[in-house]
């Protein structure tokens, strides 16, 4: 058994499902789940901040990534609830959040994962889960970049804020209720 401040058995999933408030939210709350850090991945300018991934120019998605020990959460299960979290047959968009920034892709750290998420997607299109086609995209993990710190918890420490209260609550309350059993 790994010691408490060991984290050499932790593994990464880095995900994108439109803005990340949402999904490092819900995934915090998640039962091994160590960390969830708001983010950039997938473009071509170094060093983007918000600002500069917003005009959608930067090529990077808002990513979320995660720090998980694997003898509590599998992977696929890590993917399975991200697929309830936002709605991946929308393209470049989530809701009103439009742009590529806003895209579904998975993230993938090695060759196993790229096999779950690509397995996951084709059992579920086959299922008919989603009434359209699902557009996630499944790419090699690349540089991560953290987000701004006002980001981080950003659902948590900014309840009043209108979005928050519009889209993040009522998300995170589903959330709390489909998965009762896998929060901490």
């Amino acid at each position: 058994m790994a010691n408490i401040t060991d984290k050499s058995h932790l593994q990464h999933a880095t995900l994108a499902g439109g803005c990340f408030w949402c999904i490092e939210g819900a995934f915090s709350q998640i039962k091994g789940i160590h960390s969830a850090i708001s983010g950039y991945m997938g473009g071509h300018s170094e060093n983007p901040t918000y600002e500069n991934i917003c005009t959608g120019n930067s090529g990077h998605a808002e990513v979320v990534q995660l720090s998980f020990d694997p003898q509590k959460i599998t992977y696929q299960e890590i993917i399975e609830i991200f697929f309830t979290l936002h709605n991946p047959t929308q393209l470049n968009r989530q809701g009103n959040d439009i742009g590529s920034q806003y895209r579904s892709a998975i993230f993938y750290h090695d060759e196993s994962q790229q096999s779950t998420a690509e397995k996951t997607i084709r059992e579920m299109s086959a299922a008919k889960i989603f009434e359209q086609n699902i557009v996630t995209q499944v790419c090699p993990a690349e540089l991560f970049y953290s987000g701004e710190e006002y980001h981080q918890g950003y659902a948590n420490k900014n309840p009043q804020n209108q979005y928050c209260q519009a889209v993040v609550s009522p998300k995170l309350a589903k959330f709390r209720q489909t998965f009762v059993d896998k929060l901490k």
